[in-house]
């Protein structure tokens, strides 16, 4: 099988955004790939360097999200980047020979440090993350892995690097290539894009009455006063959130009834509850269980990066060898 390999920064527990741009077609994925999944607690210090402890507690929520919106680790490889330390070791190797103005050009690496200037991001550590995102990548031989468009830039640097590694010392890396994912537009309950930062996110960790409560008060078309006045539903998050949970059918009398003001905003958000808890109620309800078995969900961590070292360990025999660093 082809493999996948994807990650996510442990930066707090998994909200709609998380779920519904990477989380709900990673557990899609698993039925056709071999796929391997890591919390990216490395990655994490990028940016929270001095806050360490939290990362720690964030790792096991991050995976209970995980599978408790269904990655299986009986189809996938689930492991924390940290305890699989051949990361770090490749992540060095490529470093010695990755130009500093390939990283300077990084589209994001000035425009992360533009949106968190509280922070102090003048490191070695987040300028170089790309080189370790692609030790990530390369030291599974992966086929492919799903981004979206924005992350192109980011992914070009790992084939970069891979080239880069085989023209210097023999081939050994494949060319790792985008598996596209369509990135929805997820809207916070305030209207802005949600996040953790804006307080305005609805979590995997909520219970029912907790998103109802959120949903509720949720911002609607701000042109729309009362009930009695149309509405247009192209400048509606609810209606975002709504692409996203309720079936075609549904939706479009829902948008039909809007424009036609037949349908009140709260109305409309009964409906788009009950669709969110046909899907969420599911992975709410096992989230719970899981929440009382840590134990269980720190032996899958294990598990699975055992598994991960193992072809961690084969990569790198091969990587020593061809630099000569297997004395």
């Amino acid at each position: 099988m082809k493999r996948v390999l994807s990650g996510m920064r442990p930066t707090g527990k998994l909200h709609l955004g998380n779920y519904l741009g990477a989380l709900k077609n990673w557990v899609a994925l698993q039925d056709e790939y071999q796929c391997f999944y890591f919390v990216a607690d490395w990655h994490a210090l990028t940016t929270e360097y001095e806050n360490p402890k939290s990362i720690k507690e964030y790792t096991l929520e991050v995976a209970i999200d995980w599978l408790a919106a269904g990655l299986d680790p009986e189809k996938s490889i689930i492991f924390v980047q940290s305890w699989v330390k051949e990361h770090a070791e490749l992540h060095l190797l490529f470093s010695m020979f990755t130009p500093v103005s390939w990283l300077e050009r990084n589209p994001t690496y000035k425009e992360i440090r533009q949106e968190l200037k509280h922070k102090d991001l003048a490191t070695y550590g987040f300028l170089g993350y790309p080189v370790l995102q692609a030790a990530d990548i390369l030291i599974y031989k992966a086929h492919f892995v799903p981004v979206g468009v924005d992350q192109l830039p980011h992914l070009e640097l790992t084939r970069e690097i891979a080239r880069r590694f085989n023209y210097l010392y023999g081939k050994c890396f494949p060319e790792p290539q985008a598996k596209l994912t369509e990135t929805p537009k997820v809207p916070g309950v305030d209207g802005r894009k949600m996040s953790k930062s804006y307080d305005n996110a609805i979590y995997l960790a909520d219970t029912p009455e907790e998103i109802w409560n959120k949903l509720r008060p949720m911002v609607t078309d701000t042109n729309r006063k009362r009930k009695t006045d149309p509405g247009d539903p192209e400048k509606c998050p609810v209606y975002d959130l709504h692409r996203a949970f309720v079936p075609g059918e549904v939706r479009k009398d829902i948008e039909e009834s809007c424009r036609k003001a037949s349908f009140g905003c709260i109305d409309c958000k009964r409906v788009l509850y009950k669709h969110m808890m046909e899907e969420l109620g599911p992975v709410i309800e096992k989230r719970r269980k899981l929440e009382e078995e840590r134990n269980t969900v720190l032996d899958i961590l294990r598990e699975g990066s055992k598994k991960a070292r193992e072809v961690a360990l084969a990569t790198m025999e091969e990587v020593r060898k061809l630099t000569g660093f297997d004395l």
